[in-house]
């Protein structure tokens, strides 16, 4: 007869490195092939597999549970990297609305929906910005040392998680409020500045001249606070690293 518990052993281990590929945006997300996700997860499951130690219980249920609890610690770390590409895009579809650049969309490869064109660009910002100080690397060594920290079998669910999602909630809005700021604090002094034109010449039309202003100095600004957004990105990345390992920490 085969023994065929190694194969289970591998198939636990695949489901919490599988999670954080096919959840999260740095890994693949939705966009990669099938193939390629699959390839990957096989790849960090077998290297992670030295230092992992499966637990193996042979009831359906106990099986179930600790799947369930691998998934969610996944769930959970690939969560915190999806924060942050979605306080960009919160950013870009801030300063897109703005600048009346909200009625053209495009579909984003990130998330498969129609999203203004800033709001593209400033998640696919956030991701490059992401890879290029290998945040991708911080995130693998989280989870390699989430299996320790949090060794494979039935946990408990901590008192922490709610708290942990709600900061993640207000990180999304905190996030792309710091990056759309100057851009949408420039375009609320034009518009002051737009409605006292219309006060003192009445003869000039502010809905004719409006749009086209808005947009020049929209993408005037945008040109000069792109450094500093990929600066913003990459001070905040290692409190992205920080607040995965505590989210998936609530899964005792």
């Amino acid at each position: 007869m085969i023994d065929l518990t190694p194969l289970i052993r591998l198939g636990i281990l695949l489901v919490r490195p599988g999670m954080l590929v096919t959840m999260s945006p740095a890994f693949g997300g939705a966009f990669a092939p099938a193939s390629v996700k699959i390839g990957l997860i096989v790849l960090i499951a077998i290297a992670i597999a030295p230092s992992a130690a499966v637990p193996l219980s042979t009831e359906a249920l106990p099986i179930a549970l600790v799947v369930a609890r691998e998934a969610a610690i996944g769930f959970a770390l690939a969560l915190a990297l999806r924060v942050l590409v979605a306080g960009a895009e919160a950013a870009g579809s801030l300063m897109g609305f703005q600048m009346q650049l909200s009625y053209g969309a495009i579909v984003d490869p990130q998330s498969g929906v129609r999203n203004p064109i800033l709001a593209v660009l400033y998640s696919n910002l956030a991701l490059v910005t992401f890879l290029s100080i290998d945040g991708h690397h911080a995130f693998l060594r989280t989870l390699q040392q989430s299996f320790v920290d949090l060794p494979v079998g039935a946990g408990h669910i901590g008192a922490s998680l709610p708290g942990d999602v709600a900061l993640m909630l207000g990180f999304v809005f905190t996030f792309g409020l710091k990056l759309a700021a100057p851009v949408v604090i420039v375009l609320f002094l034009t518009e002051i500045a737009l409605a006292m034109l219309a006060r003192s010449a009445p003869a000039i039309n502010p809905m004719a001249i409006g749009a086209p202003l808005r947009l020049l100095i929209g993408f005037l600004v945008l040109a000069i606070v792109v450094p500093t957004a990929v600066g913003l990105v990459t001070s905040t990345a290692g409190s992205i690293v920080q607040m995965a390992a505590h989210t998936a920490g609530a899964f005792r």
